[in-house]
């Protein structure tokens, strides 16, 4: 434009020449665009357009009568207005000499003004068609990023980055259907349905662009649908002027732009989700493999625990089986459902879990949904464990910030414990299995083989032993009076009193019969016979019908070279010695036989 300008200039002899168009930001103004003065005299850098409107409303040419009528123009003595619609709306000033104006006829100065016309629109042309290459060049370099990246981030970041560079001026949001974390230096908003305009709903259900003029923001808003072959993945909102019209060029480019945009996030989309899905496969496959090698709930709970924590940032997990109506919650779980709050959410979902409906639960706000219960938890999964279609537990999650767990951790937690639940089933069943094997049904103490190799893992490993063999006096006496149904209640009694005196680290055993036993390893003489001598007053004061009891306890250390057989013996010699004294009483059988009176 200064170039044209300066060869007017030179052609007319200008003492002064300036050339104003229409500013696109603001339309009642005209900016200057072109000028040339060598006496550097001050020309104004725009003028109101209703000045210049009304000076050349009347002919595209104006002179200097006119000109010295207003003090903007009283500089110049010729002007010429220069419109087209289809280019920009320029008026050019100018000072020329007085006798080289008049030697112009008026078809000079119409030849002169069609004549720049016809320039200014070749010039607005190739303009518009530097402008379209230019444009052309950054959506190909674009695209080249968008399909080298899998990066949603990225492929965001380009997309304003771009329309920066072609649109300097212009702001720029992009509203996104997703609920993923992005870049908080990107201008990226939610796309929630209840608080966006009409416009970008529109836009974002139609998958078509929305234009629309809002004066009382001064704002021309453009959006733009993110789409891609499977659905529209967003909203590119554009913000310009409110004068500011959107020509053809500007609507193609963006929307070029956004459509190549939701292609590429729908590709990045699918091969994150193709990554997810494979590393969600891994795990559970991981998950199988280490559950099948596992061999009792507390390693299958401890393992599950780590995993669900690891893959979903659980603040709390626990699980819950159910039996006769009750439930229990497994050891490894979480403390705080042994606590008054996390019972609060274990019986929420135990109702939840009926008969009727067995179908896992996804509360991504408790608060929101129940706002008078005020849980500090907000966030909840629970995933029911089935077996032959009846509710055996369940596994509970918790977080406490709102909306913590996605729809794809709760799918991916869903398929987790669906693969789990059997382990864990088969984990507590081989261990119920186990205990039966070496539990004696009547008393549930252990059986005499589990006492024999208890003891003898004791004499290989510990330094010493204490073992108390018990008999119940008088015990057929017992059967021939009351039954042998009251016989059965009086062995079960006993082995009650034995779990209550004795550590959870001690043996008690039904060795036959009416005969009772109880390993304490690493315990010496002295507290051995003190927990014989708690048993005998604990069996006479609490048996109904009342009974007694005599113990035969026998010792052995390091030094004594003992075997589980010849600890037996000597217990069973102390029994007999205790039987032969009266009943009723310890007789400890070490080294020798001796009566404690």
């Amino acid at each position: 434009m200064d170039e044209w300008v300066g060869v007017v200039a030179d052609c007319l002899n200008a003492e002064k020449i300036a050339y104003y168009k229409q500013d696109t930001e603001n339309t009642k103004c005209y900016k200057i665009s072109g000028f040339y003065n060598p006496y550097q005299q001050p020309v104004k850098t725009s003028l109101p357009s209703g000045k210049i409107k009304a000076l050349t409303g009347k002919s595209p040419i104006v002179f200097s009568r006119e000109l010295q009528k207003d003090p903007y123009f009283s500089q110049f003595n010729i002007a010429f207005s220069i419109p087209d619609k289809e280019m920009e709306d320029g008026c050019l000033f100018l000072s020329i000499p007085k006798k080289i104006l008049e030697t112009l006829s008026n078809a000079d100065l119409q030849a002169f003004v069609r004549e720049s016309r016809k320039f200014l629109k070749l010039k607005y042309e190739l303009s518009v068609v530097e402008s379209d290459r230019k444009r052309y060049i950054e959506l190909f370099q674009v695209t080249e990023k968008f399909h080298s990246s899998m990066d949603t981030d990225t492929i965001l970041a380009e997309i304003i980055y771009t329309l920066q560079r072609v649109y300097p001026v212009f702001e720029y949001s992009l509203m996104l259907s997703d609920d993923d974390h992005h870049n908080v230096d990107l201008p990226i908003k939610s796309l929630q349905y209840d608080a966006i305009d009409d416009m970008a709903l529109d836009s974002y259900v139609n998958g078509q662009i929305q234009i629309a003029t809002l004066w009382r923001t001064n704002q021309t808003l453009l959006y733009a649908p993110l789409r891609g072959r499977q659905g529209v993945y967003g909203v590119l909102q554009v913000i310009a002027f409110a004068n500011y019209e959107f020509n053809r060029s500007d609507v193609e480019f963006i929307s070029l732009l956004a459509n190549t945009a939701g292609s590429a996030l729908e590709n990045a989309k699918l091969y994150q989700q193709s990554m997810q899905s494979i590393e969600e496969l891994r795990l559970i496959n991981s998950v199988s493999q280490q559950l099948n090698k596992s061999t009792n709930v507390k390693e299958t709970v401890d393992f599950l625990m780590s995993q669900i924590s690891c893959s979903f940032d659980a603040k709390e997990i626990g699980f819950i089986m159910i039996q006769d109506g009750k439930y229990h919650l497994l050891e490894g779980s979480s403390p705080v459902f042994e606590q008054n709050e996390g019972i609060r959410y274990i019986d929420f979902v135990n109702q939840s879990f009926s008969d009727n409906n067995k179908e896992s639960l996804f509360i991504s706000n408790l608060n929101r949904r129940y706002p008078e219960r005020g849980y500090r938890f907000a966030s909840l999964m629970a995933v029911p464990l089935i077996q032959e279609d009846a509710l055996k537990g369940f596994c509970i999650v918790l977080h406490e910030e709102p909306y913590h767990f996605s729809f794809d951790m709760f799918k991916l937690f869903q398929s987790l414990i669906y693969q789990s639940g059997m382990a864990l089933t088969n984990s507590m069943l081989r261990e119920r299995l186990e205990k039966m094997v070496i539990t004696d049904q009547l008393t549930q103490l252990f059986a005499k083989n589990y006492l024999n190799s208890r003891m003898e893992e004791s004499i290989r490993e510990d330094e010493q032993g204490t073992l108390i063999l018990l008999d119940i006096d008088d015990f057929k006496k017992v059967n021939d009076t009351y039954g042998h149904q009251v016989g059965d209640e009086i062995l079960v009694q006993v082995a009650r009193l034995i779990k209550e005196n004795i550590r959870s680290t001690d043996v008690g055993a039904r060795w036959g019969g009416e005969e009772l036993a109880i390993y304490l390893p690493g315990v010496p003489l002295e507290t051995g016979e003190q927990v014989a001598k708690r048993l005998l007053t604990a069996v006479e004061k609490n048996t109904n019908p009342p009974i007694t009891v005599s113990c035969g306890v026998s010792y052995w250390n390091k030094e004594m070279n003992e075997t589980a057989e010849s600890l037996f013996n000597r217990a069973d010699a102390g029994l007999y010695h205790a039987k032969n004294l009266g009943k009723n009483q310890v007789v400890i059988s070490n080294t020798q036989i001796k009566a404690n009176e």
